[in-house]
C-alpha cells in the first residue's frame, strides 16, 4: 500500500464535488458570522449547515477561529473571544460527502481593517503561487514548504509551520498515510494532498489561513 494511493471507490468527479460543496458551506457559514459572536455560536451554525448539505460525517473537527485565535494551529485550543466590529476569522472544515473527503479553509473579515484584509488576501495569493510552483517543479513536501516560507516572508508574514497540509481522498485517507505533507518522501501527486498556508502577522495578534487541494 503506497503513501499516495486511493481507495477502490475513489472517484475524481465525486472528490471535486465534495470540495465544491465544502467551499460553498464555508462561505455560507461566513455570511452568518457577525460581530458579538463567539466561536461556539459558529459551531452551532455549522451543525445546521451540515444537515442542510447531507454531510455524512466530519473527518476532522471544524476549526472556526476568531480574532487572535487565528494564530492557533490545528491542535491548539482556542481562548475565549468575542468578535468585534472590525475583526478577522477563519473557517477550516472537513466534511465527508458522497464517501469522499473535503477539506477547505479560508479567512474572512468583518469591517474594513486594512491589515485584516491584506493578510487574508495574501494567504490566498501565496497558496496560488505555491501551487503553481509545485506544478512547475514537481517537488516533495519539504522543498515546497521551504519555498512557501520564503514567499510568506516576501509578503511580510511568518509562515506558521504548525499547519503544513496532509493527505486527502476517499474516506478514510488515513489508511494510506497519517503524516504531514512535509513528511512525504516522494514527489507530490495531484489530488492526493491538501496544501495549507497559515500566516502569522509579525507584529499584530492575528493571522490568516487558506487551504485547498493540490491539483
Amino acid at each position: 500500500m503506497a503513501i499516495q494511493d486511493f481507495g477502490e471507490n475513489f472517484d475524481l468527479k465525486k472528490f471535486y464535488h465534495a470540495r465544491d460543496v465544502a467551499r460553498d458551506m464555508a462561505h455560507e457559514l461566513a455570511s452568518q458570522i457577525t460581530q458579538g459572536m463567539v466561536e461556539l455560536d459558529a459551531h452551532e451554525l455549522y451543525k445546521k449547515i451540515c444537515l442542510k448539505h447531507d454531510v455524512e460525517r466530519n473527518w476532522h473537527p471544524p476549526k472556526l477561529r476568531f480574532g487572535p485565535n487565528t494564530l492557533k494551529t490545528f491542535k491548539e485550543p482556542s481562548d475565549p473571544y468575542t468578535l468585534l466590529d472590525e475583526d478577522i476569522f477563519y473557517i477550516d472544515i472537513g466534511p465527508v460527502i458522497g464517501g469522499h473527503e473535503a477539506d477547505y479553509g479560508e479567512t474572512f473579515t468583518i469591517g474594513s481593517n486594512f491589515e485584516h484584509k491584506k493578510i487574508s488576501s495574501s494567504s490566498m495569493k501565496i497558496f496560488e503561487e505555491v501551487s503553481e510552483y509545485w506544478k512547475t517543479h514537481k517537488t516533495r513536501g519539504p522543498e515546497l514548504y521551504e519555498w512557501a516560507t520564503a514567499r510568506a516572508k516576501k509578503y511580510g508574514y511568518v509562515l506558521n509551520m504548525g499547519s503544513d497540509g496532509h493527505r486527502i481522498g476517499d474516506f478514510p485517507h488515513h489508511v494510506f498515510f497519517k503524516g504531514a505533507i512535509i513528511e512525504c518522501p516522494e514527489e507530490l501527486l495531484p489530488n492526493a494532498w491538501i496544501l495549507e498556508i497559515q500566516l502569522d502577522h509579525p507584529k499584530l495578534k492575528f493571522g490568516a489561513f487558506y487551504e485547498d487541494i493540490l491539483r
